[in-house]
C-alpha cells in the first residue's frame, strides 16, 4: 500500500488519541513497540515518534501505517516529524566524544585514578559543565544527557582501564583507553588542553565559533574538536591573514609556502597574486584566549596546511619542510640510479659480444699455432 504525507494537524490529533488512551494501551491498540531511537517532545511531554507518524497517517491518508512501513531513526518517521516543525529527542544519549573524555579524565586524575559518585560536587559541575559543550545537536540530547549518574559512570569507565585497576574492567571504549593513555603519558599537557576547554565552555567563547564542518573529519588532533574548531576560526581570520600578508609582504619576502615553497603567483599569474592561506603554529594545548600575534602564523599552501593537520602530533611547516626535502632528494636519486641500470644493460651485449669475439679469437691463434 502506498504511504502518503503526513500533516501537522494529523500529528496533532494522534497525540490527543495518545494522551487520551496512555502509552501502553496506544502502543498496544496500532502494534508498536516503544521507540528505541528517537521521541517527539510537546508541550513537555515524549511520544514515541514512530507511533504517533504512524496513527498520524489515518488521519490524513485514512489508514494507519504498519510498523514495519516505517523505519522509526532520523530517515523516516522523525525526519516527517521534524518537517512539520516538531522537536524531536533521542532516547539514548550519544556517545561520548574525545573533548568529553578529555574532561573526564581530567577529574579522574585530580582523584588519583579513583571513581567518583554520582553526588560528588565535582562530578555535579562537569555534568553542568558537559550539557553547556556545543558538539552534540539539542535533537540528541535526552532528559538524562550527561546528568551526574553518567558523568559518574564514565569516571568508572576509565579508571577500572587504569593499568594499577586490579578488579575487572568496565565495558567501556577504546577512545577511553586512548584519551586515558594520553594523560598518562603527557599528564601536564592534557591537563592543559582539559582547562583550555573548561575555560572556553565556561566563558562561552566555543559557542560563538562558526558550526563544524564535514571536513573536520580529516582533522586529527588529540585536543579533541573544540580547539580544532577554534584554531581553524584564527586561521580563517581575513583580517588576520590580511595583516600577516601585508607584513611579509613590506618585509619584501615572497609569498611562498614555507614548507613546499610552492608560490601561487607563479603558478596562476594574476589569478594567485596576493594568495596564501596561513596556519597558526601554536600547540592547541598551549593557544588561550589571548590575541593571536602575526608571528604565531605561517604561511602555507592549502595542500601543505591539509597534511599538516592530516595526522596528530601536527608537524611544523620547517618539520613538514625537511620531509617534502627528503622526498625530493630520493626522487632525484633514482633516475640517476636507473640511467645507471639503463646504461649497464645497453653495455652488457657489447661486453658479451666482445668475450665472444676474444673466444673466436683465441680459437683461430690456437688452430693456427704450429
Amino acid at each position: 500500500m502506498r504511504k502518503g504525507a503526513i500533516s501537522r494537524d494529523g500529528v496533532l490529533k494522534a497525540i490527543a488519541e495518545y494522551d487520551e488512551l496512555g502509552r501502553d494501551r496506544f502502543l498496544s491498540k496500532y502494534g508498536y513497540k516503544p521507540a528505541t531511537g528517537y521521541l517527539l517532545l510537546h508541550e513537555d511531554r515524549t511520544y514515541d515518534s514512530k507511533a504517533i507518524a504512524g496513527v498520524a497517517h489515518k488521519f490524513d491518508q485514512a489508514r494507519v501505517l504498519r510498523p514495519d512501513e516505517l523505519i522509526g531513526g532520523r530517515s523516516h518517521a522523525a525526519r516527517w516529524l521534524a518537517q512539520l516543525g516538531f522537536v524531536i529527542r533521542s532516547s539514548r544519549s550519544p556517545d561520548w566524544t574525545r573533548d568529553e573524555i578529555i574532561l573526564a579524565c581530567d577529574l579522574a586524575m585530580a582523584n588519583g585514578w579513583k571513581r567518583l559518585e554520582f553526588d560528588d560536587p565535582r562530578v555535579i559541575q562537569l555534568s553542568a559543565l558537559l550539557q553547556t559543550m556545543p558538539i552534540h545537536p539539542e535533537e540528541l540530547r535526552n532528559e538524562l544527557f550527561r546528568n551526574p549518574n553518567g558523568v559518574a559512570r564514565k569516571t568508572v569507565d576509565i579508571t577500572s582501564r587504569h593499568p594499577d585497576y586490579r578488579g575487572k574492567p568496565t565495558n567501556g571504549n577504546a577512545l577511553d583507553v586512548e584519551v586515558m593513555n594520553d594523560f598518562l603519558a603527557r599528564p601536564a599537557e592534557m591537563a592543559e588542553v582539559a582547562q583550555r576547554i573548561r575555560h572556553g565552555l565556561t566563558t562561552g567563547e566555543f559557542q560563538d565559533l562558526p558550526p563544524e564542518a564535514e571536513e573536520e573529519d580529516d582533522y586529527s588532533a588529540p585536543e579533541g574538536r573544540l580547539l580544532i574548531r577554534r584554531h581553524k576560526s584564527r586561521e580563517r581570520d581575513k583580517g588576520l591573514r590580511k595583516r600577516k600578508i601585508d607584513a611579509v609582504l613590506r618585509q619584501g619576502r615572497q609569498l611562498a609556502c614555507e614548507a613546499c615553497g610552492f608560490d601561487f603567483e607563479q603558478v596562476y599569474g594574476d589569478r594567485g597574486s596576493g594568495y596564501i592561506e596561513c596556519h597558526h603554529v601554536v600547540p592547541l594545548h598551549e593557544a588561550g584566549e589571548g590575541r593571536t600575534k602575526l608571528g604565531d602564523l605561517a604561511l602555507i599552501c592549502a595542500n601543505c596546511h591539509r597534511m599538516i593537520h592530516r595526522r596528530a602530533p601536527w608537524p611544523a611547516p620547517k618539520e613538514l619542510r625537511s620531509l617534502v626535502q627528503s622526498r625530493q632528494n630520493a626522487r632525484a636519486r633514482i633516475p640517476s640510479q636507473h640511467n645507471a641500470e639503463t646504461d649497464e644493460a645497453a653495455a652488457a651485449p657489447i661486453a658479451r659480444e666482445g668475450a665472444g669475439n676474444h673466444s673466436r679469437e683465441t680459437g683461430a691463434a690456437k688452430r693456427n699455432d704450429p
